[in-house]
């Protein structure tokens, strides 16, 4: 599955990273620790955070991250944006807790 297939399937919103929307999606990680994802976070993976800084971009680039989904309504600053653009990430959003949309991506991904 792709990036845009699961933003059109869970209707995220798409903040920036339109080139990447075809990425290949393999698995996913869910974690807002920085070290956390660095150490353990996959080439593929779809990354579910409530951070919004531009660090999350420079470890989704370093990586190779598919997409990057902010819960609860969190969105990125402009120069997040800016940064994430220039790497050909997508950022995504949604209002769904962070517990809820695991889930939901899990079942998808996974074909549960």
């Amino acid at each position: 599955m792709n990036v845009r297939e699961l933003a059109e399937k869970l209707n995220l919103t798409l903040f920036c990273g339109e080139q990447g929307l075809d990425s290949e999606i393999t698995d996913g990680y869910t974690s807002d620790l920085l070290s956390d994802v660095m150490g353990n976070a996959k080439e593929g993976d779809i990354w579910i955070t409530l951070q919004t800084h531009k660090n999350v971009v420079a470890i989704a680039s370093l990586k190779d991250i598919a997409a990057v989904v902010l819960v609860k309504n969190n969105s990125p600053a402009e120069d997040v944006l800016k940064q994430a653009e220039e790497e050909g990430i997508p950022i995504l959003g949604t209002d769904k807790s962070t517990f809820d949309i695991s889930g939901q991506i899990y079942e998808i991904i996974k074909g549960v």
